[in-house]
C-alpha cells in the first residue's frame, strides 16, 4: 500500500509538472530565431516615361533572391487559445536581378525591408499540452530602406536605345513604395519545461511593391516604373521564454 501511494503521488506531481508547461492565459512569451524569406515572385515590364510619351519595355522583368535575418517575436496569451503576437526582426536584405532583356545587367540593385507584422493566433490542445499547433493571421506594414542600384542602372545605361541613342542616359535614383501585406501564418511550439519552448512556424504574405527609377539626362527627366509582386513564404525556426 506504502508503494501504491508513494507511486500516487509521484503520478500527481508529474502532472502537476505537466500542466505548469504550456502556454496559458496571461502568460507572455518571447522567441528569438532565424527567419528565412523565399520570394514567389513575378515582375510587370518595365514602363519608360521619357519626351512626353509612355513606352513599355516588352520582355523586361526582375527576380528578388531569397534573404534571411534575426527574428523577435512577443506573444500575449488572452485566453488559453487566443493569442496576439508582434513579429520584429533585423531587415533581411534582397537582391534583385535583372530577366529578360535585362539579363545582360546582373544584379540590378538591392534594398533592406522592415516589415513589422501583428497576428491574431489560435492554439489548439489544452493548456496543459508540450505539443500546441497554432493557426493565425495578421498584417504588416512594409517599407524599405537602403535602396542601392548597381552601376549599370544607376548611370541609365539600361535606357541606351536606337531611337535615342545614350540621350535618356543620366544619374538614376530608385524609390520602393510602402504598402500594408496580409500575412496567414501556422506552425507549433513544443514546451521544454515551464519556462522554455521551441517554435517553428511558416508565413504566406501577399507583397508588392512600386519601383520607380527617376534619371536626370540631357533632355529632361525620365522616369522607369515597374510593380514587383514579392509574396515571400517566411520559415521561423526559435528559442522561447515563457514570463
Amino acid at each position: 500500500m506504502k508503494r501504491v501511494r508513494g507511486f500516487g503521488v509521484t503520478a500527481a506531481l508529474l502532472l502537476a509538472s505537466t500542466a505548469a508547461q504550456a502556454q496559458s492565459a496571461g502568460d507572455f512569451v518571447t522567441d528569438v530565431g532565424w527567419f528565412h524569406l523565399a520570394p514567389q515572385d513575378s515582375s510587370k515590364p518595365l514602363t519608360v516615361n521619357a519626351l512626353g510619351t509612355s513606352v513599355t519595355e516588352a520582355g523586361t522583368g526582375a527576380t528578388v533572391d531569397d534573404a534571411d535575418t534575426f527574428g523577435l517575436t512577443a506573444t500575449y496569451f488572452f485566453t488559453d487559445h487566443i493569442a496576439t503576437t508582434a513579429v520584429l526582426g533585423a531587415p533581411p536584405k534582397f537582391h534583385l536581378t535583372g530577366t529578360g532583356s535585362l539579363a545582360a545587367l546582373g544584379q540590378i540593385g538591392s534594398a533592406y525591408e522592415w516589415s513589422p507584422t501583428l497576428l491574431l493566433k489560435y492554439y489548439f490542445n489544452d493548456a496543459q499540452s508540450r505539443f500546441r499547433p497554432y493557426l493565425g493571421a495578421g498584417g504588416s506594414y512594409v517599407w524599405y530602406s537602403g535602396v542601392k542600384l548597381s552601376q549599370a542602372v544607376s548611370s541609365g545605361s539600361f535606357l541606351y536605345s536606337q531611337t535615342y541613342g545614350t540621350a535618356l542616359e543620366g544619374t538614376t535614383t530608385a524609390k520602393l513604395s510602402s504598402s500594408f501585406a496580409p500575412v496567414i501564418n501556422a506552425g507549433f511550439a513544443y514546451n521544454i519545461d515551464k519556462h522554455w519552448s521551441v517554435d517553428v512556424s511558416l508565413s504566406y504574405m501577399w507583397l508588392s511593391t512600386r519601383a520607380t527609377l527617376t534619371t536626370h539626362s540631357e533632355v529632361g527627366t525620365v522616369t522607369s516604373s515597374t510593380k514587383l509582386k514579392l509574396d515571400p513564404i517566411i520559415s521561423f525556426v526559435s528559442i522561447g521564454y515563457r514570463f
